[in-house]
């Protein structure tokens, strides 16, 4: 079997020494809806979350992070981070602000120290599946460590 090449995610969570385990689903070149990526590993939408990244008024980036069969709801999402209004990142311009590219966004290993948001729900799981950093990569992995990680490193967890 071949050695598992690493993404800058799993790197992170190693050095962070944070227990994740890979999953890899079958993809194209082009990013997999996340509905899709569910149903390729099998596993409960619930369970499976996209990374979104979002802009304000106030012109500071933010990070939205829910499952996968939900959409972000603007007014209330920019409530959660203090904004009057947010509007979503063109995909265009996502490698810029935060490194990675549509369909491989996760929350870890971001250019910036972004404010992010998990929905409510992750809490209610033991592990949760977040991009692992390239398309066709999630990493499994509790969702307390996640958290806890990205509030100790951003200080930015809302």
């Amino acid at each position: 079997m071949p050695k598992q090449i690493k993404t800058n995610v799993m790197r992170i969570l190693d050095r962070a020494k944070i227990s994740y385990e890979v999953f890899e689903y079958p993809h194209g070149a082009e990013a997999v809806e996340g509905n899709e990526v569910a149903a390729l590993m099998g596993q409960n939408p619930d369970e499976v979350f996209k990374t979104l990244v979002a802009k304000g008024r106030s012109v500071e980036y933010y990070v939205f992070d829910i499952p996968v069969n939900t959409n972000l709801n603007l007014k209330k999402a920019a409530k959660a981070v203090g904004e009057k209004s947010i509007e979503m990142v063109r995909v265009k311009d996502l490698k810029r602000i935060c490194g990675y590219e549509r369909g491989n966004v996760s929350p870890i290993g971001m250019k910036g120290a972004f404010k992010t948001v998990f929905n409510d729900s992750a809490l209610g799981f033991d592990s949760i599946y977040i991009s692992g950093g390239k398309i066709g990569t999630q990493v499994k992995l509790n969702p307390d460590d996640v958290i806890r990680y990205l509030n100790a490193t951003t200080g930015n967890i809302v």
